[in-house]
Parts: C-alpha cells; sequence; structure tokens
C-alpha cells in the first residue's frame, strides 16, 4: 500500500499523509457482527482514569474479530476487504461454506475470493489456521495463541509477524515482533503469514485537530507541571535537576525494569 500525500492548499494539508485504501471493497460492515462502542476516556469500572490523555472523537462501531478462527475444518472464502477503525489492520469478511460470517484480521496476500481454512492438519499457506505443530520451522506467522484454545493474542497489529524459529518435544521457539524471543507450546493455534497495512506506521498526522478525532487528547510535559502535579515539575526556568526521568507517579521512564518475578518462557527479553 503506498502513502498518499496531499496538495498543501493550507497550512494543515501541508505535511498530512494518508494510507492508500484502494485496497478496500466496502464500506458498509456486515450488520450481524457490528455493535456500538461507548466511549470510555480512560476510565476504568470506577470512573477513574487510568489511561491519560484520552476522550472525544469520532463515533466507532465495534466489529467482532473471530481471534479463534472458530470455523474448524469448513472451508471458506473472503467475501470483502473492510477498514476497521479500532485497529490498524484491515479485516476480511469471511464466508464458510456452511453459511456463516466471521471477521479475520488480513495477512499480506489475500484478496478478495481467496479460500481460508482453518484445521489441525491444514495445508501452511497464507490465510490458514493450524497449530503450531503442523507449521514447518521458519514460517512467518501471526494471531498466536499464548495457551491452547486461547484465541490468537501475539501479532495482531498491522504489518507484525513471528517467525518460529525451532521446535521441540513440546514447545515451540518463536521471535515476537518486539524481538523477544519465548517459548509457545505447539498445541497453540497460529495464522500463516504477515498482516497486511504495514505503511500505517509512515503516515504523518499532520495536525492536531487529527488526532483529536482519533480520541487522543493533548499532552503536557512533566517539566511544564507545578512540583505537586509531577516529579520534574517547579524550578526557576527549565530544570533538570539531575534525576532520571519518572513517571508522574515515580516509576521510571526509560527502561526501568517493574517484572516483579521471572517467566521461564521467555528466553531472551525486548531489551538488553
Amino acid at each position: 500500500m503506498a502513502i498518499i500525500t496531499r496538495k498543501p492548499r493550507n497550512a494543515s494539508l501541508r505535511f498530512q499523509t494518508y494510507v492508500d485504501t484502494s485496497d478496500i471493497t466496502t464500506t458498509t460492515p456486515e450488520p450481524s457482527l457490528v455493535f456500538g462502542l461507548k466511549k470510555k476516556a480512560g476510565r476504568n469500572a470506577y470512573g477513574r482514569i487510568t489511561v491519560r490523555h484520552q476522550g472525544g472523537g469520532a463515533k466507532r462501531k465495534y466489529r467482532i474479530i473471530d481471534f479463534n478462527r472458530s470455523q474448524k475444518n469448513v472451508q471458506g472464502k473472503v467475501a470483502t476487504i473492510e477498514y476497521d477503525p479500532n485497529r490498524n489492520v484491515r479485516i476480511g469478511l469471511v464466508i464458510y461454506s456452511n453459511g456463516s460470517k466471521r471477521y479475520i484480521l488480513m495477512p499480506k496476500g489475500l484478496s478478495v475470493g481467496s479460500s481460508v481454512y482453518s484445521a489441525e492438519n491444514a495445508e501452511p499457506k497464507v490465510g490458514n489456521s493450524l497449530t503450531l505443530r503442523n507449521i514447518p520451522v521458519g514460517f512467518i506467522i501471526h494471531n498466536v495463541e499464548i495457551t491452547p484454545l486461547s484465541g490468537g493474542k501475539f501479532a495482531r497489529g498491522a504489518g507484525t509477524s513471528v517467525q518460529i524459529v525451532a521446535k521441540g518435544d513440546e514447545y515451540a521457539t518463536l521471535k515476537m515482533p518486539s524481538g523477544e524471543i519465548r517459548m509457545i507450546h505447539l498445541d497453540c493455534w497460529a495464522t500463516v503469514g504477515e498482516l497486511s497495512n504495514a505503511d500505517y506506521k509512515n503516515i504523518s498526522i499532520g495536525k492536531a485537530g487529527r488526532k483529536r478525532n482519533m480520541g487522543i487528547r493533548p499532552t503536557v510535559r512533566g517539566m511544564a507541571m507545578n512540583p505537586i502535579d509531577h516529579p520534574h515539575g517547579g524550578g526557576e526556568g527549565r530544570s533538570k535537576s539531575g534525576s532520571h526521568p519518572v513517571s508522574p507517579w515515580g516509576k521510571g521512564a526509560k527502561g526501568t525494569r517493574t517484572r516483579k518475578r521471572k517467566n521461564p518462557r521467555i528466553l531472551k527479553r525486548r531489551k538488553a
């Protein structure tokens, strides 16, 4: 997919770029797989803000994605490729031979009319879902389960993929998009291929209003605050005060380890 630049008719258009949408085949989602999405503005069940800088934004509807690839041993065909406002990757509507419809994450190389299949002994080709036990070493996969039959958890964002590095008797060794190397049970399911729309990370937002449409509010620097509001605040003029950068609650902001126990399944952390 290409990056599209706007003709600079005014200052706000000068630096804006967009991802080409010529691959999208319909703008109307499947009604049975859509429901309304209530905005939370970063608040939890108690009404407290747990994620800052969220609020407003364009109205969205949620598309129900089949991360489990629940239609096992049933042949399916991609009917449409659609935009999903809740994720960067494209989604595809798959109609199965038994009449059921499901949304899946669209891998690169799959198009309208392509057939997909989910089974333990499925052919390891792009779009097919099968267990890690039956996927050859070296293959690129996505939507990988962390425990068997829990639904895909790893590599679900646009352009991401996981590589199978090695296999043992019970576990496969996978290289994650972050560079982390970890072991996953061979009975976990995954889908073959790399996810589409990798170019989304190269776009330039271009103006503040577009961020607000995305539901992201302004971020104030800690150094511009008072000492009561942030550890970086205060001082006559700009002041680093010789301390390491921290979050508003004092946690290290530059890679400080906060994990309390070591996970034996992780062979190599994403950070050295």
